[in-house]
């Protein structure tokens, strides 16, 4: 019987030692499982703060190049600016002319050296991205024309560029002198835009 009973006595502890064990795996479980969340929420955490560094340093990359792409394109904006009055110079010298130049032969040769000269300019304004705008017959456009006068019953449409004054020039996309422009007002009758006056 003592055998029995010291069986019986082995049996508490032993569920007793079991029961310590379980909240104790329980424990190294749980400790490893926050360990694991833990160190997911840092990977995550270091995903997210290195694909926001690499987007950083893209569109720094881009807005570098940019910078330098806008710098090359756009660097001779002056000196293409103190070029326009030349290049108008040349053409008021050739648009003032007498009709009867023709005939003498000493103003002939300087006419041709005039209008050579003038070519020459504008091939390497083009040659450099710099175009002359010249609208007569266009439609009114802000963004390249200034409009200096109207010219009432011109017999164009309205808004139409009927007269220039001085021609304009672009470098690339961008303005570098307006075209200065006389516009027609109340011309040929026609509406250029309809405006719904029903509503």
């Amino acid at each position: 019987m003592t055998e029995n009973t010291e069986h019986t006595q082995e049996k508490p502890e032993e569920q007793a030692a079991d029961a310590e064990g379980a909240p104790a795996e329980q424990t190294a479980e749980q400790s490893a499982d926050d360990a694991l969340a833990a160190a997911m929420a840092e990977i995550a955490d270091l995903k997210d703060k290195l694909l926001r560094a690499v987007a950083e340093t893209e569109n720094l990359r881009r807005r570098a190049e940019k910078e330098r792409q806008d710098a090359s394109n756009y660097a001779v904006t002056a000196f293409a600016r103190d070029l326009l009055p030349v290049s108008d110079n040349l053409r008021r010298a050739l648009d003032s002319l007498p009709e009867d130049a023709d005939g003498n032969e000493t103003l002939k040769a300087l006419v041709e050296g005039v209008e050579m000269t003038e070519r020459e300019l504008l091939n390497n304004f083009e040659k450099h991205g710099i175009r002359m705008v010249d609208p007569k017959g266009e439609k009114f456009d802000h963004n390249l024309h200034q409009a200096m006068f109207e010219v009432p019953n011109s017999g164009e449409a309205d808004g139409t560029v009927v007269q220039v004054m001085q021609v304009g020039y672009t470098l690339k996309d961008r303005l570098l002198r307006p075209a200065m422009v006389g516009v027609a007002k109340g011309g040929s009758g026609e509406k250029t835009e309809h405006v719904d006056t029903t509503a």
